[in-house]
């Protein structure tokens, strides 16, 4: 007897038996075939058997009546393994299980072997449902390959990678004598360029190569390396028939031909075989779109030649379903990239847009001091022109820190390691900035231990982090109130930590403490961000955000504590391998008086 099975929709599982000779009405008000989905009509469509065959047609429904795929405009006959969908709801036209038993082996008289097996299925998004005669039957297998296909595209890689291992499964399952994957563009057969070639393990191995004419047949040279063939360490060509890649791709559908030599379809107006069918000795093949919506990527194409080896309409739908699943990977790839680029356009608006802003200031402030400066000298006045000076000299710092910064955030840098003098280095650091903080009337305390030994770090990119947190720090504070600190130290290895372990490397750390008025909570976790500023027209955004790139090269981390009104502590911990060391080397053998200095 033949049933509907639902596979998918709020009836999934049931099945509805058809009796011979009794038309049935397919909706929400059907005795026979009741359904729960409110998306189909009433009176949504009709199944009527005459002489031995079902046909199905549309009643007006709302929402429309489709077999495999397809909308139907009129009568349209069934077949076992067909799908119909109403609605949300997906039924397998097919037997019941209590038939499969003859339908397990079937005889076909060898005279039959070369007449054509027509078969094509629609290649759309119900193509990840396969259809049988008897739905149970092959869902395992069938589940396991999806499964198998749903997880290489889950895990997004490139493109060539995903193509190689969808082949990998094809020639798994299928068996084929031999396989390609073949993109196009916008479905122009002329722009086919074969991303993978496969072919069996035996193929060829006994069969002289075949020549394919020039502009018949796409070809399709073999990595000897990736394929395996009869022929090892050869090159050698698959020739894939254009006449089948043509009605797939125009037609969009996936398409099995045994024997192909018979099949009607690929033959000209003239009733002669097309192009390459006949020379190749195709007698049985599976064409299957790379399809994503409306859009064909390629075709996925497989065949052999043996009369006892035939593929099935099983696995056309199955083919159909994994193309699907590939062309739905290649889509998610290009929405991906474009979303990429789309962020990289973005992000390049906004550090124009920022970039921009600060510098106009920075010129703002240029000409001001150079107004002044100009008055100056036109009245003859040297103490007017000095103040102007002052401005011309705070901005052109300003603007080396800010084009130092871009340089140091947007080029991809190597550590230059060197065993360096940490102390020697804060007292570089604080040398730059006792300019500013005389101007502003701001203590600076260096408090460095003094045995600290050399250590290897990059001298130039740290004495650039520091600054960076010296300007903001003095910057922070009040003027005439304001006290800068900065604490360096060094942890041996082998020190007890505080869970009574003992480390196996050493550890620096440089810590940068203001008495200003803190860091607000809120803003901890974005201090960091490029052009992200709490200084306003003064900052642009990007010292902590290099400074916390030049520490993580370092492989070390940067801290932050801050209270309202109690100031910020900002702390560099860097790593310290002790195998690049010389322990005997020590600041103190250089700086005899080490200990707290204060500049003003």
């Amino acid at each position: 007897m033949l049933v509907l099975t639902v596979i998918q929709g709020p009836d999934k599982g049931r099945t509805f038996e058809l009796p011979d000779a009794e038309p049935q009405l397919v909706g929400r008000s059907s005795e026979a075939l009741p359904l729960a989905d409110n998306t189909v009509s009433r009176r949504h469509a009709e199944l009527t058997p005459d002489s031995g065959l079902w046909y199905i047609r549309d009643l007006g429904s709302q929402n429309g009546t489709f077999v495999n795929g397809q909308k139907i405009a009129g009568r349209t006959q069934l077949r076992a393994g067909d799908q119909i969908r109403t609605g949300a709801t997906l039924f397998v036209f097919g037997r019941s299980r209590e038939r499969s038993d003859l339908d397990t082996v079937r005889l076909v008289p060898a005279s039959q072997m070369d007449s054509a097996v027509q078969r094509a299925i629609a290649s759309n998004e119900d193509s990840v449902l396969l259809s049988d005669e008897d739905p149970a039957q092959h869902a395992t297998d069938h589940l396991r390959i999806l499964y198998r296909i749903t997880a290489l595209t889950a895990r997004a890689p490139d493109q060539e990678e995903l193509l190689k291992a969808v082949m990998d499964v094809v020639f798994e399952e299928f068996r084929p004598e031999r396989g390609v994957i073949a993109l196009i563009d916008q479905g122009d057969l002329s722009t086919m360029q074969p991303a993978v070639v496969r072919y069996a393990e035996n193929e060829g191995a006994d069969k002289p190569e075949k020549q394919a004419p020039p502009a018949q047949q796409p070809t399709a040279q073999q990595p000897s390396a990736q394929q395996s063939t009869g022929q090892k360490g050869a090159a050698r060509q698959i020739q894939v028939s254009r006449s089948i890649v043509q009605h797939v791709v125009a037609k969009g559908e996936g398409v099995l031909c045994s024997n192909a030599m018979t099949d009607p379809r690929f033959k000209g107006t003239d009733n002669s075989l097309g192009d390459s069918i006949a020379r190749l000795n195709i007698r049985s093949a599976i064409c299957a779109p790379i399809r994503a919506r409306d859009r064909t990527f390629g075709v996925l194409y497989i065949d052999c030649s043996s009369a006892h080896r035939t593929f099935t309409s099983e696995q056309l739908a199955l083919l159909n379903a994994i193309g699907q699943h590939a062309g739905l990977a290649m889509a998610n790839a290009e929405l991906y990239a474009q979303k990429l680029q789309g962020e990289r356009l973005a992000a390049m608006g906004e550090t124009v847009a920022s970039l921009s802003h600060s510098i106009k200031n920075i010129l703002q402030g240029l000409r001001s001091g150079a107004d002044v400066v100009e008055l100056g000298l036109k009245k003859g006045d040297l103490q007017v022109s000095t103040g102007g000076w002052g401005i011309l000299k705070r901005n052109l710092d300003r603007i080396m820190s800010l084009t130092m910064n871009m340089l140091a955030y947007s080029r991809p840098r190597t550590l230059e390691v060197e065993l360096t003098r940490v102390n020697a280095l804060l007292d570089d650091c604080a040398a730059l900035i006792r300019d500013k903080c005389s101007s502003r009337g701001v203590g600076l305390i260096i408090d460095a231990e003094a045995d600290m030994p050399p250590v290897p770090l990059d001298a130039g990119q740290m004495h650039q982090a520091i600054m960076n947190l010296l300007t903001n720090a003095v910057e922070a504070v009040e003027p005439n109130t304001g006290v800068v600190t900065v604490k360096a130290g060094f942890r041996p290895a082998g020190t007890r930590q505080r869970d009574g372990s003992r480390s196996s490397v050493g550890e620096l750390s440089i810590r940068v403490q203001d008495n200003g008025p803190g860091v607000p909570a809120e803003m901890h976790k974005r201090v960091f961000e490029p052009f992200f500023s709490t200084k306003g027209l003064r900052g642009t955004g990007l010292g902590l955000a290099v400074t916390k790139r030049i520490v993580e090269l370092h492989a070390g981390r940067i801290e932050l504590l801050s209270h309202p009104d109690r100031g910020a502590t900002f702390t560099i911990i860097l790593p310290i391998d002790p195998a690049h060391m010389d322990p005997s080397a020590t600041a103190q053998s250089n700086k005899p008086q080490q200990e707290a200095r204060r500049f003003m």
